[in-house]
């Protein structure tokens, strides 16, 4: 007898009547031919949750224009006002979301850029992909047909960021064409399902009547039924059934397990397209890590930071087109997703400043507090133990007096010793070392007088 899956995956036409009552076939096949786009692709919670997880995460990062210099990055002043609010009609955190479902869901991302006489950069707004068109002209420069304009518009006016790129392409792949089975998989277990809720029952069966019964009696029969057992409203009641019928379920609790568990591989499936950790679209048993750090980390390393890079590379060139600008670049700010615990952060605090690559106003910045004026709160302290021994005069002197005594107990001329070992000449006072002597019979004023020199 073939199982759920076996019927799932051999994409036979399957009635759900034995698992959710009575109802239409899923016929998968059509199911998968449907036509998913972005508007249906974006109907299923789970590419909704996953889609807009990413989108708010990176929207609500500071973004802010660095020049690197000496090999330090230091702060670009006065960065453009783009940088903080790329469309002057909307917020930054919309601009910011717009690109990336665009990239997400489509697969491209295409900003119209508009600038002053001099060339700068006054505003941009994010266009919708699906009226946008790359192509390239005969002399092979990139331009863009838009519905919009009645012109092409080069690349000088347009930002491209395209998600992944086939070879010998030019517009991206959009996750929902290259994996619109597993989308489409999705969108039948969830049109069904809400097909059930709203008008099925949980009281799936068949019922039994001794003798024969007219057409007209078997549809008032089962009228009857219907209207005290059909829709979520009315599920779970007592069947009440007179004459002599019987009521049996044919409902397979098996099945029903294996219904959620295509459900959740479905999920699944998604959260993978979208390098979604699973715990964070909330999949039961699901990987949990040991703290929001480790989760952070791996959300971070997998999923956001090759969003944020193309992100980045887009938009540092138009950098450029601020006067002093051409070194510039742009850079998103996500030190607050690594965020830890206030324990471990004190713990690592210490440790930066213990090891000297943090000073005192590092980790004040870091914590958003207020700069110390002291100037030595921006001097690293380095460990004693990571200075240079010929750099630290007193270790260092310490070390060559301490050679220069086994050397003269050892029998060489002090003098020579002395010289050897980079100290200046000294005078012996010709006195017994005092722990030698009881301090008590020393008289301050002639100590000698106590020996015979």
């Amino acid at each position: 007898m073939a199982t759920f899956w076996d019927r799932m995956f051999n994409r036979r036409a399957i009635s759900f009547q034995t698992i959710w009552g009575a109802g239409d076939d899923l016929n998968l096949n059509t199911q998968s031919a449907t036509i998913v786009d972005s508007k249906t692709a974006m109907q299923i919670n789970a590419v909704y949750s996953a889609v807009s997880l990413i989108s708010d995460t990176i929207s609500s990062l500071p973004v802010d224009a660095y020049v690197r210099r000496d090999g330090a990055r230091y702060p670009f002043r006065p960065a453009p006002s783009w940088v903080y609010k790329p469309d002057v009609d909307t917020t930054k955190e919309a601009f910011w979301g717009a690109i990336i479902v665009s990239m997400l869901i489509d697969g491209n991302a295409y900003v119209r850029l508009f600038s002053n006489p001099r060339g700068e950069i006054v505003s941009m707004t994010v266009m919708n992909p699906l009226e946008v068109d790359p192509i390239r002209n005969k002399l092979g420069q990139l331009m863009f047909r838009s519905d919009n304009s009645d012109r092409l518009l080069s690349a000088e006016e347009v930002v491209f960021i395209p998600d992944v790129v086939r070879p010998g392409h030019i517009k991206g792949v959009s996750r929902v064409e290259a994996l619109k089975n597993n989308f489409g998989l999705a969108i039948a277990l969830e049109n069904y399902a809400s097909r059930f809720f709203g008008t099925g029952t949980h009281t799936s069966g068949v019922i039994e009547y001794p003798g024969n019964l007219t057409a007209e009696q078997a549809q008032a029969l089962q009228t009857g039924f219907d209207s005290r057992h059909r829709g979520w409203q009315r599920s779970h009641k007592t069947a009440v059934i007179s004459g002599g019928a019987k009521y049996v379920p044919t409902t397979s609790e098996n099945d029903k397990a294996q219904f959620i568990e295509a459900r959740k591989f479905a999920v699944e499936e998604i959260a993978r397209a979208f390098r979604v950790p699973s715990s964070m679209m909330n999949i039961e048993g699901s990987f949990t890590y040991s703290s929001v750090e480790q989760q952070n980390l791996q959300f971070l390393t997998h999923c956001l930071r090759p969003i944020i890079s193309k992100l980045e590379s887009a938009f540092s060139p138009l950098m450029g087109r601020t006067p002093g600008g051409e070194n510039a670049f742009l850079k998103f700010n996500f030190d607050g997703l690594l965020r830890a615990d206030i324990d471990s952060r004190m713990k690592a605090y210490s440790t930066g400043i213990q090891g000297g690559f943090l000073t005192i106003n590092d980790v004040r910045r870091l914590e958003d507090l207020r700069p110390v004026d002291d100037p030595s709160a921006n001097m690293p302290r380095v460990p004693l133990a990571n200075v240079n021994i010929d750099a630290a005069d007193l270790v260092g002197r310490d070390k060559r007096v301490s050679m220069a005594s086994k050397l003269v107990l050892a029998g060489y001329e002090p003098s020579e010793v002395l010289v050897a070992m980079g100290l200046p000449p000294i005078d012996h006072t010709g006195v017994p070392s005092v722990q030698l002597q009881g301090l008590q019979n020393l008289d301050p004023e002639d100590p000698t007088s106590q020996y015979e020199v």
